[in-house]
């Protein structure tokens, strides 16, 4: 679920520090804040692949089926 948001804030920071796109506000500076945002992008895609990773993801419905029922 953050790994969407992980990206977007990767690619949200990139775009401030590579300077594709200049915000000019005297208090904020473009290379510090896309670099904070890359951090937080990175951190946001491992966190969540450390949370949920997909080969620990147990199926929700399990059917089991025993040898002794005589309908199987």
């Amino acid at each position: 679920m953050y790994i969407g948001l992980g990206i977007v804030l990767l690619v949200l920071g990139l775009i401030l520090v590579l300077d594709v796109i200049t915000v000019d506000l005297s208090f904020v500076d473009d290379g510090a804040l896309g670099t904070i945002l890359i951090v937080a992008g990175a951190l946001a895609i491992v966190l969540s692949l450390l949370y949920a990773p997909p080969w620990r993801r147990e199926a929700r419905d399990t059917v089991v089926h025993h040898r002794d029922d005589p309908r199987y």
